[in-house]
């Protein structure tokens, strides 16, 4: 009988690659341990972030691959979710010691669906395998009481308060404290609102959580502020609409994001189209483009666009997230593959994989780049400094060259190169123009 050997296990896990990555299990030292008992192998992963279809894959893969080793019969995989070192921890904010991830939901227009995608994207999250809790961090005007129903009594023995748990998913909101059918407006200056706000997050009882959903108010006012500045969030989702004048606000968000050095990784457009049902031809009320030009401009690799749709006005108006309620819609699917793909940008946050690519300037040689996984290239500086999106240098609408090319000298060079949240390159340059490159756009151009 062929005695099966440790070496050769690796080997074979070296073959199975971390889905959505190209590199394996090995290389990710996501590994954790191997037991060999006769003809039977019991194999123990850890993984950064809490996805169950991301599990079941992984215990499928490895099981084919490994049951391709002669002398193997049987073959057992656990999947757990890799223990960390918890930056809230430190911090001596007790009831958030077991949260490993703080989600914060912004948009900085008000009305563009925020809270809904907050909501649907924690009940994505539960039905991703996830432990959750949402946090309405609006105080004078929340939302989580409608979207969420719940009869129940606020809980508080005085020191701490019990979140309202609802198909799984922990819930609190100033809204919940207030008496039924009560529509008074909350009359409160700023600095007042912060310190609401912040009870409500320290003196809430999560508990274990993989994600907390922190639903933001519209703007980048004291509460945004201070959240940032007292809690390490982990990531912020943008959530916006097609028309230009939210397309304005959300990138002052970004950039607000960019200077607390919380990475955004992900846009959501909401209200992006509405599909007649009986032609189902696509109309845009409200225009189109804007989440390509976040797309282009800032370069986010993980976007979704929701259709206005009368079955999630509905739903939030009703109590019942859109998610639970129709899960296996379009509209939910759509929801679940951003939660995927938000799934994934944190893991690659937390195994280091965002790191920026290395950047200089040479007057021989122009811009010069080097990504991670390449020798370093160089791009010519007026062909770069033409290259630029925004709506100074190429008309909007048909991409086309406003700038003429002889009106930029061939001695141009940056003043200065600054990285804007995850994915993309601020230029200031001796023209007096400021550009924006995705990494992705200088990848291309410096081939």
């Amino acid at each position: 009988m062929t005695k099966i050997n440790e070496n050769d296990i690796k080997n074979q896990l070296n073959k199975v690659s971390f889905p959505g990555y190209n590199k394996s299990l090995v290389e990710l030292d996501f590994l954790h341990s191997i037991k060999i008992n006769g003809s039977s192998i019991h194999v123990a992963l850890l993984i950064p972030q809490k996805n169950t279809s991301i599990e079941r894959n992984l215990k499928q893969m490895v099981s084919v691959y490994l049951k391709q080793l002669e002398g193997v019969s049987e073959v057992e995989v656990d999947v757990a979710v890799k223990p960390k070192n918890n930056t809230i921890m430190d911090a001596n904010q007790e009831q958030l010691k077991q949260v490993s991830n703080i989600i914060a939901v912004s948009s900085c227009k008000g009305g563009v669906g925020k809270s809904t995608v907050s909501v649907n994207l924690a009940f994505a999250l539960k039905q991703r395998g996830a432990k959750v809790g949402i946090l309405d961090a609006d105080i004078y005007g929340p939302s989580l009481p409608t979207m969420v129903k719940t009869s129940d009594p606020l809980v508080t023995d005085g020191e701490s308060i019990e979140p309202k748990i609802i198909n799984g998913v922990k819930c609190m909101s100033f809204g919940y404290s207030l008496e039924e059918n009560d529509d008074q407006p909350a009359i409160l200056r700023g600095p007042m609102v912060s310190q609401i706000v912040s009870q409500f997050l320290f003196l809430t009882n999560w508990g274990e959580l993989d994600y907390l959903i922190i639903d933001l108010p519209p703007g980048t006012g004291d509460i945004q502020l201070t959240l940032c500045q007292i809690i390490p969030i982990t990531a912020a989702v943008i959530v916006t609409t097609p028309q230009h004048i939210s397309f304005i606000d959300v990138v002052k968000g970004i950039e607000m994001f960019d200077r607390l050095n919380v990475p955004v990784i992900g846009a959501v457009e909401n209200m992006s189209h509405f599909q007649d049902p009986t032609t189902h031809k696509k109309h845009f009320p409200f225009g189109k483009g804007a989440l390509n030009r976040l797309v282009k401009e800032f370069g986010f690799a993980n976007t979704a666009s929701l259709p206005l749709h009368s079955d999630v006005s509905f739903a939030g108006d009703n109590g019942t997230p859109f998610i639970e309620a129709n899960s296996h819609s379009d509209i939910a699917e759509i929801f679940l593959t951003f939660t995927d793909n938000l799934i994934h940008e944190l893991i690659k946050l937390s195994n280091g994989q965002l790191e920026l690519p290395k950047v200089g300037f040479s007057k021989e040689d122009g811009v010069l780049i080097k990504f991670n996984d390449d020798v370093e290239k160089a791009i010519n500086a007026k062909s770069l400094r033409l290259a630029c999106q925004s709506a100074l240098n190429r008309d909007e609408f048909s991409n086309k060259l406003i700038t003429k090319p002889d009106s930029i000298p061939e001695s141009i060079y940056p003043l200065s190169m600054n990285p804007v949240g995850n994915y993309a390159l601020g230029i200031n340059w001796s023209d007096g123009h400021s550009s924006l490159y995705p990494y992705e756009q200088l990848r291309q151009l410096a081939k």
